[in-house]
């Protein structure tokens, strides 16, 4: 009789596993997040006229990452579309308009990740290639290898046939103002340790991608390579887990491995990527660095994350996009 109640109650239970329904979980589309990079930025220090310049970049990142995604395009080519315009921008500290190294060149670096199967690419200091995420994406499509310095990714570059640039492409009045100032006074002001974009996508198969490109420091050390094109710093994308960008003071995001800690968490201990960024941006600071961080989960949720006073960011996807700098938006 016991074993018979016991069948019973068993077969009950599994029928009202069958049949209950599954919570619903709110899954975009597709959904495309970026940023133009964090540090001190505040209303009253930025004209009405530069906001606009900004929140025009950033639409324009957005809308060319969306454009891939809206027709079936893969995340991968969303993230490396929506760098490229910003790249292309002096606002912003990632190709044409980077920052001067203390010997008053430019050194770009860049990395891409794919979530579907974590191959990767990376560029550090090239000093002749227009985009260096294109140079990243090459060495993830097109070698053996995942990452390529100095005069040998410059070379790469070159023999895929990307388009290479006079390093005083990258020259504006504004960094070597910049410049001139750091090197006079000895002194970074924390806008001058800052600059980088970065994007992370879904598709619309639910593949994860992250890109993340940079003019590094002003007035950097010639050499100096700081997370932008390391994985596992600023950049991881997992199919399942999380896509991340990160954007900061590059040295102490090196030596928390945020953006694999992130994921991590999320992975292991089953933190939401919102507590997962806090948990690592927590740790930044506590080493004396800031900085901020986008990041995109399994289902599409978004987080946007950051310990300086702003950040440039935006979201877009199928139902709109949104766009924002400071840190009460």
């Amino acid at each position: 009789m016991i074993l018979r109640i016991f069948a019973i109650a068993a077969a009950a239970a599994l029928s009202a596993c069958a049949t209950t329904p599954k919570p619903e979980v709110d899954v975009p589309e597709w959904r495309l997040v970026i940023h133009g990079g964090a540090g001190v930025i505040t209303r009253d220090g930025m004209t009405p006229e530069t906001e606009a310049a900004y929140t025009s970049a950033l639409q324009t990142a957005l809308e060319a990452g969306a454009d891939v995604l809206r027709n079936g395009g893969s995340a991968l080519d969303a993230v490396e579309a929506a760098v490229i315009p910003m790249e292309n921008d002096p606002l912003f500290n990632a190709g044409y308009g980077a920052v001067f190294t203390a010997a008053g060149v430019h050194e770009l670096d860049a990395s891409i990740m794919d979530g579907r199967d974590r191959n990767a690419g990376a560029v550090t200091g090239v000093t002749r290639v227009k985009n260096p995420i294109k140079a990243a994406r090459a060495v993830m499509d097109k070698s053996e290898h995942v990452m390529f310095a100095g005069e040998g990714a410059d070379r790469f570059a070159e023999s895929q046939q990307l388009e290479i640039v006079d390093n005083s492409y990258f020259d504006t009045d504004r960094r070597r103002q910049s410049l001139e100032r750091v090197l006079e006074e000895q002194v970074r002001q924390a806008a001058d340790r800052h600059g980088t974009v970065g994007a992370v996508a879904i598709d619309s198969e639910g593949n994860l991608a992250a890109a993340t490109t940079t003019g590094g420091m002003t007035a950097k050390a010639m050499g100096r390579v700081g997370d932008s094109p390391l994985i596992g710093a600023a950049t991881y994308a997992e199919n399942g887990v999380c896509a991340v960008s990160a954007t900061g003071h590059g040295e102490y995001f090196i030596r928390v491995g945020v953006a694999k800690t992130i994921c991590d968490r999320v992975k292991l201990a089953g933190d939401s990527i919102d507590e997962a960024a806090r948990v690592a941006l927590g740790e930044v600071a506590a080493l004396g660095g800031d900085g901020g961080v986008i990041v995109i989960d399994g289902d599409g949720h978004y987080a946007f994350e950051f310990n300086s006073e702003g950040m440039y960011r935006g979201m877009i996807d199928a139902t709109g996009s949104q766009i924002a700098i400071y840190g009460d938006e």
